[in-house]
């Protein structure tokens, strides 16, 4: 295509909310109304975009496509680099598919500056597109600070009680990881300079860096405690119950749906590839934290007593199976892994707009304010099982073959990681059927329940399309896989051959202090 896709995907929601800046109307209601109206049109239009990308995306292809390349500060190696694979083209689609979605859920519980409400999650949009097309390092950090600011102030402005602490809890936590990150990008471009003579932030050629095994250690360090606290890994994991129960619905669908896997995606963007001898020694690290965040975040979430608080601590256990997953560094490890990414970021999604419908017919989200439910709106009852079973992984729909795939990876890799996180599914649905069991069957013992409204159409426009993707997820999943199999398959032979094969001086990653040449291989 001649058509700068990739970048329309970036610009399209940074002109809608300009547009935004120009949107007047006779009183404030009927301007929130014209706000809402263009922010969702703009985001609709993201989405078909995506899907003409989809439609045109070779998925026999293992290499970077639609890559636009432009000079931005030649005298430092810095470009406008952007291209896509099959590892971040579903991102994409899952990013530009959940954005009208938290749009419409929002679309009557945000009563204050709408207008700023729009304009914001148009600006993460843009953010997070800009992350997953990245092909220059500095540009994707810049796109990764970048997305912190729109959902600093969706927590800060709209969200409940303790917003404040929670959104500044959220930007130290993050920004915390991010200098150390951008530490080690600066000192690969030092490093590419000192080979060749001249700076560059280029991924594809950082990727071909000859990095020493004792700075691997260290940058792969601070590139994966970035992306961990991103995650959020355990123990890393404490800023994300506050994040998500004190920010609005859309800021939850979306933190949940998309922000999340930017860590997972940068553990296998950049940390792993760029420094593969390090990400091979600590890999079983990796996974005993993931494993631990798998039974903790479900032993966790099963004594929430609210709603929200249990759905934030079950993304701390889904997401430490693709962390598993990626450890495992095999194709059905790291294939369940991207796939898994897209499954929670689905059924997550969803959860949390149910959660925020009840939120917003009864002002609470106790689990023992609820009971009979079934009895009294059984439509959002019906959509509520769907969600639920999709979250907890059952054949048939979305989430069973993402953790399916994970588990066959770490058991080709280490049967001791995957018995200890299969304990994991149990549990996930242990606190998910028990949750959904106290809030819709039984008695009605509240009578503020016994008159609460069904789905409302615009409640329908946006819980359908979750569930028809978790169900065509789960019954068509090589739809999604083939496109996504060579990326990984070329990713994982370059990760192998860079990480066993290469003949050096066995090197104490800490003193420097070298030993005699040995064969990783051999070893």
């Amino acid at each position: 295509m001649s058509f700068p896709i990739l970048s329309s995907l970036i610009a399209l929601p940074i002109v809608g909310a300009v547009l935004l800046l120009f949107v007047r109307g006779v009183d404030e209601e009927q301007t929130a109304r014209l706000a809402r109206q263009v922010a969702l049109i703009v985001s609709v239009l993201v989405f078909f975009e995506t899907l003409l990308l989809w439609a045109r995306f070779n998925p026999a292809s293992a290499d970077f496509q639609f890559v636009e390349r432009h000079a931005w500060i030649p005298a430092f190696g810095i470009s406008y680099a952007i291209g896509v694979d099959g590892i971040s083209l579903f991102l994409l689609v899952l990013t530009a598919f959940l954005t009208p979605i938290a749009l419409l859920s929002s679309w009557e519980s945000v009563h204050k500056q709408m207008k700023a409400f729009c304009m914001f999650v148009l600006l993460l949009e843009s953010a997070m597109m800009g992350v997953f097309v990245s092909l220059d390092l500095f540009l994707f950090y810049i796109f990764w600070d970048a997305m912190l600011v729109p959902m600093y102030f969706l927590i800060g402005i709209w969200g409940y009680d303790r917003r404040i602490y929670a959104a500044i809890k959220f930007m130290l936590y993050t920004m915390a990881g991010s200098v150390l990150m951008l530490l080690a990008i600066l000192g690969l471009a030092i490093l590419h300079y000192n080979a060749t003579g001249s700076y560059s932030f280029d991924l594809l050629k950082i990727y071909a860096l000859n990095v020493p095994r004792p700075v691997q250690f260290w940058f792969f360090l601070a590139f994966a405690l970035a992306f961990a606290i991103k995650v959020p890994l355990f123990p890393f994991h404490t800023w994300l119950p506050d994040a998500h129960v004190e920010a609005p619905t859309a800021g939850s669908v979306i933190l949940a749906g998309v922000l999340l896997k930017m860590g997972t995606y940068g553990l296998l963007r950049f940390a792993f590839p760029l420094f593969p001898q390090a990400a091979e020694f600590f890999a079983p690290a990796l996974a005993v934290l993931a494993v631990v965040g798998i039974i903790y975040g479900a032993l966790v979430a099963m004594v929430q007593p609210d709603m929200k608080k249990l759905v934030a601590y079950s993304s701390v256990s889904h997401l430490g199976f693709v962390v598993l997953g990626l450890a495992a560094m095999n194709t059905q490890g790291v294939q369940g892994a991207v796939y898994q990414m897209l499954n929670h970021g689905v059924s997550t999604g969803g959860l949390f707009l149910i959660v925020g419908m009840l939120s917003d017919r009864r002002h609470t989200r106790l689990i023992a304010e609820f009971g009979g439910l079934k009895k009294v709106m059984p439509h959002l009852v019906a959509a509520f099982l769907l969600v639920t079973l999709s979250s907890i992984g059952l054949p048939g729909l979305n989430g069973f073959v993402g953790e399916f795939l994970i588990l066959l990876g770490a058991f080709r890799w280490d049967p001791r990681f995957a018995a200890f996180a299969a304990s994991g599914v149990i549990l996930s649905a242990t606190y998910m059927l028990w949750m959904f069991q106290r809030v819709n069957y039984g008695t009605v013992t509240n009578e503020k329940n016994a008159s609460l409204p069904d789905l409302r159409p615009r409640e329908w426009v946006v819980i359908v399309p979750i569930i028809a993707v978790a169900i065509l997820m789960g019954v068509l999943p090589n739809l999604f896989l083939a496109p996504i199999e060579p990326s990984v398959e070329k990713l994982l032979n370059q990760f192998h051959q860079s990480s066993t094969t290469r003949i050096e001086a066995s090197v104490d990653p800490v003193t420097g202090h070298q030993s005699p040449p040995t064969s990783e291989a051999a070893r």
